[in-house]
């Protein structure tokens, strides 16, 4: 029998107890898998977090109700886990594009896909700007210091967060060239909508993170072991190395998460965001 990944048990239970109250604890809980990497695990490969995705899901299965019986939409709306019709009829207009009623009278039939259909620009970028096979290395731990911001899934705040800290970045930290992005997942905000913010802290190398100035923030890597990727080429393509690596690698490793924090090693200055020879070191823990 084939064994399953995290993400494909995560799937699996979220079908099987679709219609139950079951949120990210849930799914955490039954794979196995912390809350923090569960959360990476959907946002980097999915693209949207583990509550969006049970939403989307369980509107989908509305959607087929709509069409293939005569139930009434209030009854429907209860079954799909709402507390009204109007917060049912809200959710399914944001996802379909029309109300319950209209998409009825219609007889439209749309499919909301779980996860896009791979393209062929990333088999390119999986093929060439990718280092498949990471390198295994131990890290002492790491004092940082540097800024923090926040981004989101649907909204990409890193290159205005990168731009404020290039500006402090010769003031506070001279010649030093080595830069550090750590998405702080565990302190990850989950939005209404069903979107997920994430704290992001950008810094360099610190020997003392306890007495900075008051616009800088301090932080220290955790020491262990790492399965080490690098990235090449535009960052706009980070997302598409995140997926390989939750996606692709880490389903066929024998290897397991560590409940520590990934994080992103610039050794070089980027000059340009689409520069094709931007080359990011990225660190992701393993027991």
């Amino acid at each position: 029998m084939k064994q399953l990944s995290s993400l494909e048990r995560a799937v699996e239970y979220i079908e099987e107890h679709l219609n139950e109250n079951i949120g990210l604890s849930d799914v955490s809980r039954e794979t196995g898998y912390s809350y923090y990497h569960m959360t990476r695990l959907f946002s980097t490969v999915l693209g949207e977090s583990v509550g969006r995705y049970i939403n989307r899901r369980r509107l989908y299965n509305a959607s087929e109700k709509l069409i293939h019986s005569d139930r009434r939409i209030t009854d429907i709306a209860f079954d799909s886990g709402f507390e009204s019709a109007e917060a049912f009829s809200r959710a399914f207009k944001n996802v379909f594009g029309s109300s319950p009623a209209d998409y009825r009278k219609a007889g439209l039939d749309l499919v909301v896909n779980a996860k896009r259909e791979m393209a062929p620009e990333d088999v390119s970028h999986i093929a060439n700007n990718i280092s498949r096979s990471p390198e295994i290395v131990w890290l002492e731990e790491i004092k940082i210091a540097g800024i923090r911001g926040m981004t989101s899934i649907s909204d990409n705040r890193l290159p205005g967060l990168w731009k404020q800290f290039r500006s402090l970045h010769t003031e506070f930290f001279g010649t030093e060239r080595t830069g550090y992005s750590v998405c702080e997942t565990q302190q990850a905000v989950y939005t209404e909508d069903g979107d997920v913010l994430f704290s992001v802290m950008l810094g360099c190398p610190a020997d003392n993170v306890e007495e900075l100035p008051p616009m800088l923030s301090g932080k220290t890597l955790s020491s262990g072991r790492y399965a080490v990727f690098t990235h090449r080429g535009t960052l706009a393509n980070l997302f598409k190395t995140y997926k390989y690596i939750f996606g692709t690698w880490l389903s066929a490793a024998e290897e397991e998460l560590d409940d520590r924090e990934d994080f992103e090693v610039y050794e070089r200055e980027v000059t340009a965001f689409d520069d094709p020879d931007n080359e990011v070191k990225i660190y992701i823990p393993i027991k």
